[in-house]
Formats: C-alpha cells, structure tokens, sequence
C-alpha cells in the first residue's frame, strides 16, 4: 500500500509542471489574428505582473461615453529585454495603440506592437504574433 501512495505522488508530482504549461493560453485561443482596432486614450493603470503586462486605458467613443480598455502585453522579462522599465508607460499617459481583439467581444485586446504617446515617441511592445500561414517579413 505504501508503494502504491509513494508512485501516485511521483506521477502526481511529475504532471504538476505539466498543467502549468497547458494551462497558459495561446495567442489564438483568446484574440483574434484577423481584427484589430486603433484606441486612443488615457492611461489609468499598469500591472507590470507576469505572465503578461496589461494596461487599461479610458477611451472616449463618438458619443462620448467612456470605455476602460484591458490591453495585454508581452511579458515582464520580454518587455524588459526590450528596452521597458516600469516607468516607460504611466498613469496619465495620453497613448494611442492598435490591439487584435477579444474574441469574446469583451473591451480587451493585446497590443503587442507599438504605443504611440501624445508626442509621436513610440514605444516598441515585441513582435506581434502571427496569422495562420503569414509570413514573417524581415
């Protein structure tokens, strides 16, 4: 009996890794590759957090009701390596970014692209990820 419990924990224990890599979404599974939308706005929180960066913003539609925008990024460490900090992006910041789209019709998306701020300085987020079949042009 107590070599039965000793194998069911190191399989256990083995697997356990395993549902932490499965368990991470993929890009197509929650956005779609095919649908962007181009948001200007405000700034109203950062959480510099893995496994992804995310960032609100407050934008205003034509009618002039208020949205607030849930934007993934890459990683901390992807963003770093990229030249980020966690004062590259702030509270306040009057950004315009270009996101691919939930594909639950939710207010978010993922901006893994450029952010512009209100004076023209873009600020690069890391390669944005791929459509079925494209091609990556250098």
């Amino acid at each position: 009996m107590k070599m039965t419990g000793a194998l069911i924990l190191c399989v256990v224990a083995g697997l356990y890794p395993v549902s932490h890599a499965i368990a991470h979404h993929s890009f197509a599974a929650e956005y779609d590759a095919t649908k962007t939308i181009t948001l200007k706005g405000v700034v109203t929180k950062i959480e510099w957090t893995n496994p992804h960066v995310r960032f609100y913003v407050d934008v205003k539609d034509d009618k002039g009701a208020t949205a607030n925008w849930d934007l993934e990024l890459q990683s901390v460490n992807t963003l770093t390596r990229a030249g980020w900090n966690r004062n590259s992006l702030k509270v306040g910041d009057v950004i315009t970014v270009t996101a691919w789209l939930a594909r639950d019709g939710s207010k978010r998306g993922n901006a893994r692209e450029n952010i512009t701020l209100a004076d023209g300085r873009q600020i690069f987020a890391g390669d944005r990820p791929r459509a079925d079949g494209e091609e990556v042009k250098r």
